[in-house]
């Protein structure tokens, strides 16, 4: 598959989530609840998370609307994710998407509630009713969407992150916070698209190892743009990790090691879908591709 076959896909797929993202989003949430939830989660960002979700689905022949509304729930919990991180407690960013991130927009106690409840209403999408999809998969991929989220993925690693600043972490220490920051809530999307069809343990495993090293692969090329590119290219502020004095890929390897590594890590991403054995894995691959030559 080329890079034209597979844009005209990902347009097609990303169409679906963004229209429903945009009906199961509330409009009339109290109080301008609505409007800043739409605000932090429409009309923006790459959406690798919710292509991950679709693109192993399909490798799998899986369940098509258990798909999207997975697809739609990671993008939640993903946005809901940026929202906190962005608030002066965390990270103190101004800019997101190309444009003022909530907390400056809506204040930071209407920030907060957007991602809470962003959170909530991704597990609400996940549980619809029984007759749209079984509930056993429902469980399945709460279950899956739930630790990649918590302390033993996302939320474990920001903690390990705000703990790091000003210090210098080891490539091991490194790898382990960004496994669980970053790294957790992309393989997760590809096990959630995985378990939406049937998948032997060997594939499983080949899927689950790629989404390990697609993952680190993002981290490494976010920490390079960092350094890399402008403001306006990338829609979230330039340079913020080495003002912050936050340990990244490029001040521990240097950058034309980080480079390497990613190059890399694409290679055992690719390398774990040619073990999975899969012969609809192709969107996956050029996905790989797409992760390591971005430039924002």
């Amino acid at each position: 598959m080329n890079f034209a076959d597979f844009d005209r896909w990902a347009q097609g797929e990303l169409a679906r989530v963004e229209s429903a993202l945009m009906a199961w989003v509330p409009v009339d949430a109290p109080v301008g609840l609505g409007e800043a939830m739409r605000y932090g989660v429409l009309d923006g960002g790459k959406r690798l998370r919710p292509l991950l979700v679709l693109a192993a689905a399909q490798s799998v022949e899986g369940h098509a609307d258990a798909a999207l509304r997975a697809a739609c729930a990671v993008e939640l919990i993903h946005a809901y994710s940026l929202v906190h991180d962005d608030m002066p407690c965390m990270d103190n960013d101004v800019l997101r998407r190309g444009k003022p991130t909530v907390h400056v927009k809506y204040g930071e106690a209407r920030a907060m509630l957007v991602g809470d409840a962003m959170q909530a209403l991704a597990f609400e999408v996940l549980t619809p009713e029984p007759q749209q999809v079984p509930p056993a998969l429902q469980a399945r991929l709460c279950g899956l969407l739930a630790r990649a989220a918590g302390h033993e993925g996302m939320a474990g690693g920001q903690a390990i992150d705000l703990a790091s600043v000003g210090r210098s972490l080891s490539e091991a220490e490194l790898r382990d916070m960004h496994r669980r920051k970053t790294g957790a809530l992309l393989r997760a999307s590809v096990q959630m698209g995985a378990a939406c069809g049937q998948s032997s343990s060997q594939a499983w495993e080949a899927l689950s190892d790629y989404g390990w090293s697609l993952g680190l692969a993002f981290q490494v090329i976010d920490d390079i743009l960092d350094v890399t590119q402008e403001s306006e290219t990338l829609g979230k502020t330039a340079g913020k990790d080495a003002d912050n004095q936050k340990p990244t890929y490029v001040s521990v390897l240097g950058l034309d090691a980080a480079r390497r590594y990613a190059g890399e890590l694409r290679e055992r991403a690719q390398d774990a879908l040619t073990r999975s054995g899969l012969a609809q894995a192709e969107l996956l691959r050029v996905l790989a591709d797409k992760v390591v030559d971005r430039q924002s």
